[in-house]
């Protein structure tokens, strides 16, 4: 299969990468931290005027009908710059999530303000046992005539204190681990008895804490059917698990042409430091590294545009890149040495933010427990037609 960009999706990397250049320069990646809001209106509204925000939406809903390896491609050079925006949150975590499973009054009313850039959303998922499963979902839900009273804390809420609304998942009735029990729930940010707080985090973005006293939704705020919930939501979430993988990949590469430069410039004891083998070698397990997420996470994004499950394949992808990257960090930290732990070095920053993306939406060892899962569902046959488990085989 291939999985390069077509001939279009390599315009619209090119056109980000151009944009972003210009509009997202390191000093407002550096200011975004000390303000309150965390993004830039201005950047926020030249974004949904270059079509971005309307990517994955029909037509009618102000968008353009594309594809993940399309919203892989510019959240690839979104993470390159390291742009600051809700971006993720709003259009992919929430907004597909209304596309999946809303109803026509819920697109109509929410997506075509998604794609014009007037309506930012949040994705309330993350409790303090700080697991992304069924059975982590405490935060309770319960019918009252036409309306839902939710109580409870949700953690690590990305964009919460500047969205409008705020996709709360919510446990409606006891279930197993297949997702039953769970709902969804557009919470407005001003809702009364809702509390948001945010987070001091490594990163220095906005992560809230959201907690929900009595908080009254009404029932036609519900997304997809009541206790079937987690379905819709969960495929959302392997395509986030992707895209934060394209994230990753960006930054690995904006981090390996720095090495490569620094490598080329730098004098030391009377000669440019990348004559030296280690320093040859960090740059080249930077590349290695980079370019393997950048094969597992188009092949992931490609099963996913072509609407297969691709569970295995996100599981990978996930998995890999968020090591990767983690690994791709600590190398260029090895080439400049002292000089990339400063504060006038952009480095630490890619550091912090990667820390993000990796644990967000699962980490590593998650991902790995579900390729772990599914290789358990795999069977060989012995000569005499009986099966046996995979891991059974493995271990006799």
């Amino acid at each position: 299969m291939d999985f390069g960009l077509n001939e279009q999706q390599e315009m619209l990397k090119n056109n980000a990468r151009s944009f972003l250049s210009n509009e997202c320069p390191e000093s407002l990646v550096r200011d975004m931290e000390k303000d309150s809001l965390g993004h830039s209106p201005e950047l926020w509204r030249k974004m949904a005027e270059l079509g971005w925000l309307g990517i994955p939406f029909p037509e009618e809903c102000g968008g353009i009908c594309g594809n993940v390896v399309d919203l892989a491609v510019i959240l690839e050079e979104m993470g390159r710059a390291m742009c600051p925006s809700p971006y993720l949150s709003t259009v992919v975590l929430c907004g597909m999530t209304i596309l999946e499973a809303g109803t026509e009054e819920h697109k109509s009313k929410y997506l075509q303000k998604i794609a014009d850039g007037d309506l930012i959303l949040a994705l309330a998922l993350t409790e303090p046992s700080a697991g992304i499963e069924p059975k982590d979902i405490q935060v309770h839900a319960a019918a009252d005539k036409d309306e839902f009273i939710i109580n409870g804390t949700k953690l690590f809420v990305h964009d919460a204190r500047i969205a409008d609304y705020v996709l709360c998942v919510a446990r409606t009735r006891a279930g197993g681990e297949d997702g039953d029990g769970i709902s969804l729930f557009l919470v407005e940010n001003s809702a009364p008895g809702l509390s948001c707080d945010v987070l001091l985090t490594t990163a220095g973005d906005k992560q809230c804490e959201l907690v929900f006293d009595n908080v009254r939704v009404p029932a036609g705020n519900m997304v997809g059917e009541l206790h079937k919930g987690w379905a819709p939501l969960s495929k959302i979430i392997k395509v986030g698990a992707v895209l934060l993988c394209a994230q990753m990949i960006g930054a690995g590469q904006r981090l390996l042409e720095m090495a490569v430069d620094y490598a080329k410039t730098r004098i030391q004891f009377d000669q440019f430091i990348g004559v030296n083998q280690h320093i040859q070698e960090h740059c080249i397990n930077i590349f290695t590294r980079v370019n393997g997420s950048r094969f597992v996470t188009h092949k992931a994004a490609s099963i996913l545009s072509d609407g297969l499950p691709g569970d295995m394949e996100v599981a990978i992808a996930k998995a890999w890149t968020s090591e990767a990257h983690e690994f791709v960090c600590t190398s260029a930290h090895h080439v400049f040495a002292g000089s990339g732990y400063t504060y006038d070095s952009i480095l630490p920053l890619y550091t912090r933010r990667g820390k993000v993306a990796q644990l967000y939406l699962g980490d590593a060892a998650y991902f790995r427990r579900q390729i772990a899962r599914q290789m358990d569902s795999w069977t060989l046959v012995k000569p005499e037609g009986t099966p046996l488990g995979l891991w059974d085989k493995m271990l006799a």
